[in-house]
């Protein structure tokens, strides 16, 4: 079978036309040099034909030199629709679906920065079986050193932007066709409603970070806003001296909640430790235990921005440093892909939605976050701006240090792997949400 090197989705049909006898289509998706191993295509096949999926690809390894690594890929769910989901180098396409998924395709669509390969792939999705197998079946030259801390940001590197904005172009496309879009209009909040012990809350979950938490607890209680707030630390069972600091602590806005080992408690099990807490405010407000606030006005910014738009959370823009607070590539990161009218449907799309990140407290008590230590963030954030309003904060307002003891500085592929399928099985939670809130009447999204 000939390997045919991806360009745009006109010459891949033109392929397939010049070959109609072909059931399949062998697609490299990159330029990597690529070694298939001896059974490669009789395996590929053999799955794609016995499970009929329009689109099969595998685990592969990487080469450097003299040293092979293995890299799984995982299982595509409903909810893998972010543009850089990993197929590897290599897919099997089923021809009769390339064309099909494809009649239609405008030449805006053939012809978009990645050739309408992220279009192509969400339309062939639609109903059919992507088919992944958990075999190693050939092997790349691997052509990117970084850590997995350094290609984090790439999605939303400014010098991308239009590349990004031609994704959120094709994805809105693929939500329309599947009644995925948002049909009604943000809900505002009344912000004044309720009676609270201080107007807002700074949260910071910890875990041994006796380097660095007491950088953001002197950030978050250095804060000058002229209404009240507290900052409420959740230790998380540290034993590298973390608890023993905080204790000595001689500050009445300081509240300590103690967690202890047999509650099993991640990130997301902190924060709701502190938004049930009595001590919690009418907003509750993020920071990392090695981050820190940009300038002693930034809770007077967010608390502002809930008044001003009445919104359930606000999201600020954030600066990527290093350890000491020198500004480090990719620089600030700010996601201004954000728009009032779209950006609640182009979140499914993208990795996160920025920093730091702010709730109304009534609404996210009644949410909670799940009790996992990556993506617990971004599940809530998705749930909120599926009903509520959202208020973006574009200037850089919160110092997100990078140093060695990042948690997210140097993933396995494998750790990568995981967070990957636990966002992506968010993503899909919230689709069939979506959906079912559009089909559940006659009206159709855009009537509605």
């Amino acid at each position: 079978m000939k390997l045919i090197k991806f360009t745009n989705v006109n010459n891949l049909r033109e392929e397939i036309c010049n070959n109609l006898l072909e059931q399949f289509i062998l697609v490299q998706l990159d330029d990597k040099k690529i070694y298939f191993d001896a059974n490669f295509q009789h395996r590929m096949e053999e799955v794609a034909v016995d499970s009929d999926a329009s689109i099969t690809y595998c685990h592969y390894r990487e080469k450097d030199g003299d040293s092979i690594t293995l890299h799984p890929v995982i299982d595509y769910q409903f909810g893998s629709v972010r543009n850089d989901f990993d197929f590897g180098s290599v897919v099997l396409l089923n021809s009769a679906d390339v064309l099909a998924a494809s009649e239609n395709f405008s030449e805006e669509e053939s012809m978009s920065p990645d050739g309408g390969w992220y279009a192509l792939r969400l339309r062939m999705s639609i109903g059919s079986t992507i088919a992944a197998l958990p075999e190693y079946l050939y092997t790349v030259e691997k052509i990117d050193f970084r850590k997995s801390g350094e290609k984090q940001h790439d999605y939303v590197d400014p010098r991308n932007s239009f590349y990004q904005a031609e994704m959120e172009r094709v994805f809105t496309e693929f939500l329309n066709d599947i009644d995925g879009l948002l049909a009604s209009p943000p809900q505002r909040i009344n912000p004044k409603q309720g009676d609270f012990p201080v107007e807002a809350s700074v949260i910071i979950p910890v875990r041994n970070r006796i380097n660095t938490i007491g950088d953001a607890l002197t950030s978050a209680l250095t804060q000058n806003p002229d209404f009240s707030f507290n900052v409420i630390v959740v230790d998380n069972n540290s034993s590298d001296g973390t608890r023993e600091m905080l204790e000595k602590i001689d500050d009445s806005r300081l509240i300590l909640i103690k967690v202890e080992e047999s509650e099993n408690l991640g990130i997301g099990g902190c924060w709701n430790k502190a938004i049930q807490s009595e001590h919690c405010g009418r907003f509750c407000i993020q920071l990392d235990s090695d981050d820190l606030y940009s300038d002693p006005d930034v809770i007077s910014k967010i608390v502002s921005k809930f008044y001003s738009d009445r919104c359930a959370m606000v999201i600020g823009s954030y600066r990527m440093t290093d350890f000491e607070l020198n500004p480090i590539p990719p620089g600030i990161i700010d996601h201004r892909e954000w728009t009032d009218l779209n950006g609640a449907n182009n979140a499914l799309r993208i990795n996160g939605f920025g920093a730091p990140r702010a709730f109304y407290t009534p609404v996210v008590r009644n949410i909670l976050f799940p009790n996992v230590s990556y993506g617990e963030d971004y599940a809530v954030a998705l749930r909120i701006c599926r009903d509520y309003a959202v208020g973006r904060i574009f200037d850089p307002i919160y110092n997100c240090r990078r140093w060695k003891g990042n948690s997210d500085a140097d993933l396995s592929v494998q750790k990568v792997n995981e967070h990957n399928e636990y966002k992506d099985f968010v993503r899909s939670v919230e689709l069939i949400a979506r959906i079912r809130a559009n089909t559940q009447f006659d009206e159709t999204p855009e009537e509605l």
